[in-house]
């Protein structure tokens, strides 16, 4: 008859110290407490699941149990209290499920059980696992015990969610963070027990399996149970990807390729692959953000030890780096972790994520023309800037095939000396016709204009206003009948709101160059300042003067006391309504009423 199969979880899980995997911080605490005879009486084993929690317990308790332990302070596996706990018959070790056994009555039971002295060992220890799920009564019964429990009875206690205990249950343990395992200390692991199972493993399919277990030596070992008979025993990189249904990396190298050469039919047809194959547009965007850090991480050699792949991958992430200049890796992970952000917000996902690669097919030409502008500067670029052979994409005559990016750049390097030699023609140019230049770029954006050239401008713009300051006097007659002109044309443009809050407004003239609207109320001075900017470029164009616009509520006080005395009580509101309707008494009268104001 065959034996009875065994997970590896179970059958490989570690019976001493030394055997324990990516724990070695808490591992040489323990000995060396041991050693010291400096055991607490209670213990908190905290951290991710499958680390090493619950194993690191038992190992503790049948140690301290041992009758001869080695010089390493381990527990020496042939003793009688060795024997008794690898064959599950210890009654000096008990595991309680706090999952399951979360009451006051579990937790008196066990407490009551405290109270009677090991028959043999040295002490009782008890193990409650997922601690956290105790409840609040729970906790208060075991605190007692916890902090003053007898000589030879040890408590260990473990959990994932350590922000869920009790302060006062922290307090009376020694507490053990445990971390999560490192993938190559799960892929050493792995290939031990594929040499021991006689089991065929490449590094990078086993590499893969570490990648993907998160840090979790059992959920490894799992996967590890599931590809192998999966793949009868030959673990090859691309079966192991397919079981997992994971996009390896050579899909993400031929689509930066098609991006890196801008075919933007390449890269589609590469999503629709995924796609095909049962993939998520969100799978696709995550692996290939991952994809670009790689890429980021071996610009460096520095940050080479943060590259988390197989070692046969490495040589290619390093040439595949060297053709993707920094500027370009960078600009792409913004790309990706924004459409990321947005996946889910998507109606139509598939496009979300087709655009998303198209931006990244040109980004490219955009960084390049960008670096370009940078080295140039803002001084005034040659009449017949001459585009990079490399890129032809950058040409005046685009092809039908490019989206949009190609033809927002082009008109930057045509347009840009045209507009830094706006200032040069003030005297024949009107004083707001440069705002009007930016308009033609061939897609309706108006382009960018440096600080210093919108100050040139700005500059050029008053110069011309101060040439025609000696048109008209300021006067208050003056600034009367220009605000009655802005009135005017405020109406004509069917703006019935503003000009009735304009209308109740007065235009005073203060010395030497204000004009000051007066509003009677908060709510129309809103409207003066909302508006301020309008008013002042009128005044400038109609009176020629550098005026300056400014507000004032100005409440009038009689108005104010009229409309006081205009409030009426609820008696008064009555006999007016009387007076209006001398029926309303006779109908008071006949029906006797008594009306309650």
């Amino acid at each position: 008859m065959a034996e009875n199969y065994i997970v590896s979880a179970r059958k490989y899980r570690p019976q001493t110290f030394d055997t324990v995997v990516g724990q070695e911080h808490i591992t040489t605490t323990l000995k060396n407490a041991i050693k010291n005879s400096h055991l607490a009486h209670a213990y908190l084993f905290c951290g991710p699941r499958g680390v090493g929690k619950t194993t690191c317990a038992r190992i503790l308790a049948k140690t301290i149990n041992c009758e001869s332990p080695t010089k390493d302070m381990e527990a020496c596996g042939t003793c009688s209290t060795c024997q008794a706990f690898s064959n599950h018959t210890s009654f000096n070790v008990f595991e309680l499920d706090a999952a399951s056994n979360n009451s006051v009555d579990d937790i008196r039971e066990l407490v009551n059980q405290v109270r009677f002295a090991p028959q043999a060992g040295k002490y009782k220890v008890y193990i409650i696992d997922e601690v956290h799920m105790l409840s609040a009564s729970a906790f208060n019964a075991f605190l007692k015990t916890l902090e003053e429990p007898p000589p030879y009875a040890i408590f260990i206690l473990a959990t994932t969610e350590k922000h869920k205990i009790l302060p006062t249950i922290l307090s009376r343990c020694q507490i053990f963070d445990f971390k999560r395992i490192t993938s190559n200390s799960i892929s050493d692991h792995l290939h031990s027990i594929a040499t021991k199972e006689g089991v065929v493993a490449q590094e990078a399919a086993l590499h893969v399996i570490a990648q993907k277990s998160e840090g979790c030596m059992r959920d490894a070992l799992s996967m590890f149970d599931r590809i192998v008979s999966f793949t009868n025993g030959m673990l090859t990189y691309n079966n192991t990807m397919e079981h997992l249904n994971l996009l390896d990396a050579d899909f993400y190298f031929e689509l930066v390729d098609h991006m890196l050469s801008q075919d933007v039919s390449g890269t589609l047809l590469q999503l629709d692959s995924a796609l095909e194959r049962g993939f998520e547009g969100d799978v696709v965007l995550e692996g290939l953000a991952e994809h670009f850090r790689n890429l980021l991480l071996c610009k460096d050699a520095r940050m080479a030890k943060l590259l988390d792949v197989p070692n046969e991958h490495k040589p290619v992430y390093f040439e595949k780096a060297n053709q993707a200049p920094p500027s370009y890796v960078i600009s792409a992970l913004n790309v990706v972790n924004e459409a990321e952000l947005n996946y889910r917000n998507a109606n139509n996902k598939r496009l979300h994520v087709e655009m998303c690669l198209i931006r990244l097919c040109y980004l490219l030409q955009a960084t390049q023309l960008e670096a370009e502008k940078k080295n140039t500067g803002n001084v005034v670029a040659p009449p017949t800037p001459q585009p990079k052979p490399a890129h032809p994409a950058v040409n005046k005559q685009p092809q039908v095939q490019q989206p949009e990016p190609v033809p927002q750049n082009e008109p930057v390097k045509k347009q840009e000396p045209e507009a830094a030699t706006v200032p040069k023609a003030t005297q024949s140019t009107p004083a707001y016709q440069p705002a009007k230049k930016p308009e033609n770029n061939g897609n309706g954006r108006a382009r960018r204009i440096s600080s210093s050239l919108l100050d040139e401008i700005d500059e050029a713009v008053n110069n011309a206003a101060d040439m025609q300051v000696e048109q008209k006097e300021l006067t208050q007659e003056v600034v009367s009948v220009t605000y009655e002109s802005y009135k005017k044309t405020v109406l004509e443009a069917n703006k019935m709101m503003l000009y009735a809050q304009l209308d109740i407004m007065t235009a005073e003239y203060h010395a030497p160059d204000e004009v000051r609207i007066i509003s009677p109320t908060d709510l129309t001075d809103t409207y003066a300042k909302d508006n301020r900017n309008d008013i002042l470029d009128y005044f400038r164009e109609q009176t020629g003067c550098m005026v300056r616009v400014t507000t004032e509520v100005r409440i009038d006080e009689t108005i104010e006391a009229e409309q006081k005395e205009r409030i009426l009580s609820k008696p008064e509101i009555f006999e007016e309504m009387i007076k209006k309707n001398p029926k309303l008494a006779a109908l008071r009268d006949a029906l006797g009423l008594q009306i309650d104001y």
